[in-house]
């Protein structure tokens, strides 16, 4: 696995295990900005979004399943679990800057009970 892709996995597991404010500090760049519509495109906003998930989902999971890197951007599938009932399909993509991720883009769809897809999200 390339650096690159290294810094997107650790930042997304450090991150989702509650270490928020010590994923951002390591990971991620002060000029950073997010596409995540629900919150304000700066690092602050999403940061505080994210400890406040944390701290609504002190159990949550996050398995990363695919990585992929082109140029400056690297993307991953995971598969996030906020509770028993509760699996999604996310997939996060970063632009960095150096070694530090400086923009950030999601998609998430939720695990369907009864899907007619056999294959499934994952």
């Amino acid at each position: 696995m390339t650096h690159r892709k290294q810094i997107a996995a650790a930042f997304l597991q450090l991150a989702s295990s509650g270490n928020v404010a010590e994923a951002f500090a390591r990971y991620v760049h002060p000029d950073f900005i997010h596409h995540n519509p629900y919150f304000k495109g700066d690092r602050t906003s999403f940061m505080n979004a994210m400890e406040e998930n944390g701290q609504h989902f002190p159990d949550k999971t996050y398995e990363t399943l695919r990585v992929l890197e082109d140029g400056d951007l690297v993307a991953i599938q995971g598969k996030v679990t906020l509770a028993p009932e509760s699996q999604w399909s996310v997939i996060h993509i970063f632009r960095f800057e150096g070694d530090l991720i400086i923009e950030s883009w999601e998609a998430s769809q939720q695990l369907l009970d009864h899907s007619p897809n056999q294959y499934g999200i994952f």
